[in-house]
């Protein structure tokens, strides 16, 4: 091959790149990376998985230890570093915390909670649940064995997936994973929802987080609110309202960023 030409076929293909890329930019749509809570791990995600990758979403599901706050943003942290461009950022119950610290990441530009806890600066799940609203259901936690939490397994259907098919809801429940007292009481340092915008998805009849203290959290975030009917278990049950919030959230970092 005349060494010219070749020489000319490679700046003409990398004007054709330089010129489409702008607009490929612009469309891009922002990666979702998703955060589970306590007493479970990353695979009850897979309903919302589908759904977004279907719509187009790059989607990763984070694998936390639930040994202590500090471990678990530091592998969601290992995570945001592995996307490209914009990322929304996604905790369910106790990841509702860890996407409050790992979220000030700069690549993440929207977090999603998914009747999660929003802790403030200092405060931590432990404190947020130590002054429950009088007659709110209470988790059934059971005293932790090496500083590690369960929940009773007897009681773990009724409070964390009510409104799931009764098989679906024991696999909850003998699949459970241990949550360490030191994942429970860390404490949020720089709490994202005061820097970046925030969506809560409200679910009335969750029995491990009161409605009352799911809708203080959400307005104290100044979140753009979604109310839906459910369990804890909100993101196993119905995956579309959660996934729905989520592409809102990535529509409007889309948005934003165009």
């Amino acid at each position: 091959m005349n060494f010219s030409k070749y020489i000319a076929a490679i700046v003409a293909a990398g004007a054709a790149l330089s010129s489409v890329g702008p607009a490929q930019a612009a469309d891009a749509k922002p990666s979702v990376v998703l955060v589970h809570g306590g007493f479970v791990d990353g695979s009850g995600w897979q309903g919302v998985y589908n759904i977004l990758k279907h719509d187009g979403y790059e989607v990763t599901i984070v694998q936390n230890p639930t040994s202590s706050l500090t471990d678990d943003v530091a592998f969601t942290k290992r995570v945001l570093e592995k996307q490209s461009g914009a990322v929304v950022l996604v905790g369910h119950s106790y990841g509702g915390a860890v996407i409050t610290e790992s979220g000030n990441a700069p690549n993440v530009k929207a977090l999603v909670y998914i009747t999660a806890f929003a802790p403030d600066a200092g405060e931590s799940v432990q404190t947020l649940i130590s002054h429950p609203v009088p007659g709110a259901p209470v988790p059934p936690i059971l005293p932790p064995k090496d500083g590690w939490l369960m929940l009773d397994h007897a009681k773990f259907a009724a409070a964390f997936a009510g409104d799931l098919p009764p098989k679906a809801a024991q696999f909850m429940a003998d699949s459970q994973v241990p949550w360490n007292v030191a994942a429970l009481g860390g404490a949020i340092s720089t709490p994202a929802w005061k820097s970046k915008p925030s969506f809560y998805l409200v679910v009335d009849g969750d029995h491990m987080i009161p409605v009352e203290a799911q809708r203080a959290m959400a307005k104290r975030a100044n979140a753009t609110v979604m109310n839906t009917k459910g369990s804890h278990a909100i993101y196993v049950s119905n995956p579309k309202a959660v996934a729905t919030l989520i592409e809102e959230a990535a529509k409007k970092v889309a948005t934003q960023s165009s």
